[in-house]
């Protein structure tokens, strides 16, 4: 395996979340309900990820400001242009699946 630094380790998997933050801008079709699903986590729970990390880093953050940096925009703006209503069949998968995070 390759050795890195701790600073490579650290700028090689923040470079991995921008570009996951990007596909998922990106993605917009891709519904929140449906990576919760399938992936057992979705933007809501990344920027609630971002939020914590901040935070246990002493920087106060609302849950607002920590969804405007995953979406890109304000939460109510993304899910009012991109949010469906999720089907029965969703829901009942999201019950079943949900995560304990």
């Amino acid at each position: 395996m390759t050795k890195l630094t701790n600073e490579q380790q650290t700028a090689f998997e923040a470079a991995a979340f921008r570009k996951l933050v990007e596909h998922l801008r990106e993605r917009s079709d891709v519904q929140n309900i449906d990576l919760m699903n399938l992936a057992g986590f979705c933007r809501n729970c990344l920027s609630n990820w971002y939020r914590d990390a901040a935070e246990g880093d002493g920087v106060s953050m609302s849950k607002e400001e920590s969804r405007e940096i995953i979406y890109g925009e304000p939460y109510a703006q993304w899910q009012a242009r991109n949010q469906r209503e999720a089907s029965e069949a969703q829901k009942a998968a999201f019950e079943t699946n949900k995560p304990s995070h």
